[in-house]
């Protein structure tokens, strides 16, 4: 969970420094800006991967291969954890974009 979620983490960081133009200097050049775009498509991929890893510790806990219940537990909430992380995110990008059509001009 660290792995992915230190991942996550750091994605969402880098992006907010780009965003804010704050962060270590020379971080966050001008064109090598990652957009929210890719920084979400990354962010549903480590959590794809985490269901990935989930399932299988379950399945391998209940073919009796050898896996321990609390690493599937872990596996479980490590996944359960991540998307979360991911729906609250899209939950706030619609919310900003509705909030944005919205608006007149």
């Amino acid at each position: 969970m660290i792995d992915a979620m230190s991942g996550i983490s750091w994605a969402i960081s880098r992006s907010a420094a780009a965003l804010t133009g704050s962060g270590a200097p020379g971080a966050a050049e001008a064109g090598a800006a990652t957009p929210f775009s890719g920084i979400f498509q990354s962010m549903v991929e480590q959590t794809s991967q985490l269901d990935a890893k989930a399932s299988q510790a379950v399945t391998g806990l209940l073919s009796g291969q050898g896996v321990e219940i609390h690493d599937a537990m872990i596996a479980t909430e490590k996944a359960d954890m991540a998307f979360e992380l991911a729906l609250q995110v899209r939950n706030k990008a619609v919310g900003a974009y509705q909030q944005m059509m919205g608006m007149q001009f």
